[in-house]
């Protein structure tokens, strides 16, 4: 994900890791919540809380924190979260979905659509701007995990449609209803992944200028600053050039 990918980085670059890990472990023990309240309290049985403690884990969330938010999804007291995705545009016309976990679905509409009209968008209906994604499956490796030639290698044998490495990490993208297979045999091959989910991925990325690319930012810095939302993704794509100018100190 390009535009998702550029505005995690500018959220580090910007000097704000330790609120960002802060949030980020909140949006993973919610994760891990709901999974085990959807399903049952063991990871062994249970893929989707499997894929959420190993994520967790990936992001060195401490395992006192994933316990809790397991045996909280059996408490009393345990929330009643529901997912909902929220779709609209953002300045420039880029498309921007939004995924949230919410115990109060009024709250959550209303943080999301104030974002919006704040930060030059529009939030629309329902299917708006899915049809310009494709949803698939993605799990990211570590530089570790061997060089480009060994992942792609062990991305065909896994049966993914994608292999992409940088000087960040190794990238594995396969159909979204082949995830749990191919990650299997990827860790398998490479070992423990960093990452293991299902997003979506823009079909064609839409060019933004360096003053929507501005608006931009602070619309996506909104969104992914709200507590119910976990995803953000956009199908933006905006030079080296004005990166570095927008996420110059």
């Amino acid at each position: 994900m390009a535009g998702h990918s550029q505005f995690k980085n500018i959220m580090h670059r910007k000097g704000r890791q330790d609120a960002a890990r802060a949030k980020l472990f909140s949006k993973l023990a919610k994760e891990i919540t709901v999974a085990a309240k959807m399903g049952d309290p063991n990871p062994e049985t249970n893929s989707r809380l499997r894929l959420a403690v190993q994520n967790a884990r990936a992001q060195s969330m401490p395992k006192d924190n994933i316990e809790r938010a397991i045996k909280k999804s059996t408490g009393g007291d345990a929330d009643n979260y529901e997912e909902i995705r929220y779709e609209g545009y953002g300045p420039g016309g880029v498309a921007v979905i939004v995924e949230a976990l919410s115990d109060n679905r009024n709250r959550t509409a209303s943080a999301v659509r104030a974002a919006f009209s704040k930060n030059g968008g529009s939030l629309g209906e329902t299917g708006s701007v899915a049809f310009m994604f494709d949803r698939v499956g993605q799990v990211r490796f570590p530089l570790t995990a061997g060089d480009a030639e060994k992942v792609l290698e062990a991305a065909i044998e896994a049966g993914a449609e994608d292999a992409a490495s940088d000087d960040e990490a190794h990238v594995v993208t396969c159909a979204f209803e082949d995830l749990g297979a191919v990650a299997e045999a990827l860790q398998a091959a490479l070992g423990e992944a960093e990452e293991v989910k299902t997003v979506w991925r823009p079909q064609n990325p839409v060019p933004v200028d360096e003053d929507k690319a501005g608006t931009l930012m602070k619309l996506l810095d909104a969104l992914d600053d709200d507590d119910d939302v976990q995803n953000v993704y956009s199908n933006f794509e905006v030079s080296d050039e004005v990166m570095a100018r927008l996420t110059a100190e």
